[in-house]
């Protein structure tokens, strides 16, 4: 599912592709703004942590699970 990270002062978002559920990606997040954890940490499908900390979260967009797609398409 395709991540996507805006973090205060930075030009850019963050966007990255992660194995884990969305169910996992909000609870990893609510725990961060609820200051139960420093750091919102997820893990990509290349399993590479991203570390954030969660004082300078601007927003977290979770997308929709997507499936792998297989073959090759005619146009």
């Amino acid at each position: 599912m395709e991540v996507k990270i805006g973090v205060q002062y930075a030009p850019r978002e963050i966007v990255l592709e992660s194995g884990q559920t969305a169910e996992e990606v909000e609870k990893a997040v609510s725990e961060a703004l609820s200051g139960k954890s420093q750091l919102l940490t997820l893990v990509d499908d290349h399993g590479r942590k991203v570390l954030v900390p969660a004082d300078r979260l601007a927003y977290v967009e979770i997308g929709e699970p997507t499936a792998r797609r297989v073959g090759f398409s005619a146009l």
